[in-house]
């Protein structure tokens, strides 16, 4: 290890301002700092808050996302194999695309049961698009920090990861590079890049294919990544069950639909369909208990956004609908399906992009937590709220702030005034 940052420091008076590679400091400044803890101080007067940098923040945010990760590659690996073992007992033709192609070349036959040849079809479908996430994304940051003479962050190391963990697997990979790009470019670069995005990243890349390309990234024949199978979220078996049947989920505990019945315990754990890292509350817990151990993500956020969804699932389920089913929804349904944990998990506390203030951090993820309920109940066209209502979150995160700010000064004032 000596010897290879003795190399770097012998190259790096060429990166220098002034010297012949000064446009391409970016470049060598990435590698030493992913290899190495920057060996800079910040210059000037300083506010110490924490001893805490960027990397480490990064890297523990990253580190919490592995279990995710994992696991849905697993699930996306199982419920393909699940599905072809259904289309071969029916007699349905399969068209195998080349992730199966390939997953039969290595050797590989569709088992359910076994763990193994689960986990190397999901990672099949989802290694390609993390890398397409991470060579068009990174190379854009790249282009504008050479541009800009910054230096390139490690920010985009966590955007990168959860950006896919948002999509369905079968998403073709063109769509990936172009939402990537856009999310990255018009999200953050555009208003000055790392620390500067009033909106997440990785959920205006979504949000982009999903109101541009909603065909690839909502309906029922997008979750399971075998061509011409047919299959509901849970939130979309919701919101086309009977009224009786999801309104006795709070005793039997299941959802009835066109497919078989998915159990609470099955959403929690995540054995279901769904975008490849969302679909595991129970995973989402274990990433929880990381960020807040760390002292990166905040409690306060995750507890305000759990908050909302209980309270606001209360109220709906007392006025109830003849007509909409989901009115009649259990709070604890809809903190286990679709991907609200992993939502108020890794998105909504984005330090960038959430409340600031203590108190504001409270309605701040009270607000995200009203509106996903609101957006799954109210509007059948958005099953799924959580992405709207995290985008929606940091809009009205400054100004959230804003206020809280200017009620402390106005109590301040007050108390001062009479003393």
């Amino acid at each position: 290890m000596k010897a290879l940052r003795d190399a770097l420091d012998s190259v790096h008076p060429y990166f220098e301002k002034g010297a012949i590679l000064e446009k391409a400091y970016p470049v060598y400044e990435a590698l030493d700092t992913f290899l190495y803890t920057p060996g800079e101080t910040t210059h000037g007067l300083t506010h110490v808050r924490d001893g805490i940098d960027l990397k480490r923040m990064m890297s523990m945010v990253v580190f919490a996302l592995v279990p995710v990760t994992l696991f849905g590659m697993w699930n996306v690996g199982y419920q393909a194999t699940e599905a072809v073992e259904k289309m071969t007992a029916a007699g349905i033709d399969i068209d195998y695309d080349w992730h199966h192609q390939l997953f039969q070349a290595i050797g590989f036959g569709y088992d359910a049961s076994d763990h193994v040849a689960n986990f190397v079809l999901g990672a099949i479908f989802f290694l390609p698009m993390y890398i397409v996430t991470m060579f068009v994304g990174g190379h854009i940051e790249l282009v504008f920090s050479v541009l800009r003479g910054h230096e390139i962050n490690e920010g985009f190391l966590v955007t990168g990861l959860l950006f896919p963990l948002t999509l369905p697997a079968s998403i073709p990979l063109w769509q990936v590079a172009l939402g990537i790009a856009f999310g990255v470019i018009v999200a953050k670069e555009v208003f000055g890049g790392t620390g500067r995005n009033f909106l997440n990243v990785a959920l205006t890349s979504r949000a982009f294919l999903y109101f541009a390309y909603a065909g690839q990234i909502s309906g029922d024949k997008v979750w399971t990544a075998v061509d011409g199978f047919s299959g509901a979220t849970a939130l979309g078996q919701m919101a086309i069950a009977e009224q009786d049947a999801v309104g006795s989920l709070a005793s039997v505990d299941y959802v009835w639909g066109a497919q078989e019945p998915i159990t609470w315990m099955s959403a929690f754990i995540g054995t279901i369909q769904g975008c490849v890292g969302e679909t595991s509350a129970l995973l989402c817990l274990v990433g929880a208990g990381i960020l807040i151990a760390c002292g990166v993500g905040s409690w306060k956020i995750m507890t305000g956004v759990i908050g909302g969804v209980v309270a606001t699932s209360l109220l709906l389920n007392a006025v109830g609908s003849e007509t909409n089913p989901m009115f009649a929804v259990p709070f604890y349904w809809h903190l286990a399906i679709g991907g609200l944990a992993f939502g108020l998990v890794y998105m909504a506390t984005d330090p960038v992009s959430a409340s600031m203030t203590e108190t504001g951090k409270w309605l701040y993820g009270g607000l995200i937590g009203f509106m996903t309920v609101l957006i799954r109940v109210i509007n059948p066209a958005f099953p799924e709220g959580i992405m709207l209502a995290i985008l929606f979150g940091n809009v009205f995160a400054p100004l959230i702030d804003y206020f809280v700010v200017q009620w402390n000064v106005s109590r301040r004032k007050a108390r001062y005034a009479t003393a």
